[in-house]
């Protein structure tokens, strides 16, 4: 997990008060907070900036909080953010309908803040790994291709090898039929 900087979190809620202190708790966990009353508010944050975690309240009207997701996906703004999403712990098919549309994790009011930063840097050193692996795959690739190139050359020569020594051997017979007809004739 990346030890250089805080983990940048965008809590999308509609209630002025749950957003205060949900960013209270999680500057004083160090992370660096910003927050957005709708889907649309977020959507111009992430313009200036991306973030590692999107935490959604499933309340939101103005911009269902599936939207958002699905928005902030599109925009490719903040492509390797995680998103979390919280409702009351009633609601319970809208935590089911944010984990089938891509949620990474759901957490249910009221908020155990404690248990929320350590799902919080699970899910980001997850999704760092992930990444590390990505690019170590795509490095793997790139080192496939290489060879794929040099193999392809390596064959355009061999071919270029073999014509010539079909040509050595066929001249190689032919001068062995001269000397042999020249030897006929003396």
């Amino acid at each position: 997990m990346r030890s250089d900087r805080r983990l940048r979190v965008l809590v999308i809620d509609e209630n002025s008060t749950a957003r205060s202190v949900i960013a209270r708790r999680l500057s004083h966990l160090g992370y660096d907070v910003a927050l957005a009353e709708n889907g649309f508010a977020a959507l111009g944050l992430l313009v200036t900036r991306p973030f590692d975690i999107v935490l959604i309240d499933m309340g939101v009207t103005l911009l269902s909080a599936v939207a958002t997701m699905d928005k902030i996906r599109e925009s490719g703004l903040s492509p390797h953010a995680c998103f979390v999403t919280i409702a009351g712990r009633l609601e319970r098919p809208l935590a089911v309908e944010a984990l089938e549309s891509g949620a990474a994790d759901h957490i249910a009011k009221p908020l155990d803040f404690d248990l929320l930063d350590a799902r919080l840097r699970h899910l980001c050193a997850k999704a760092e790994r992930m990444d590390a692996l990505s690019r170590h795959n795509a490095e793997l690739d790139a080192r496939i291709a290489r060879r794929a190139v040099e193999l392809g050359e390596t064959r355009e020569a061999l071919h270029e090898l073999q014509a010539d020594r079909a040509r050595l051997v066929s001249s190689i017979q032919a001068l062995n039929d001269e000397i042999a007809r020249l030897n006929g004739r003396a």
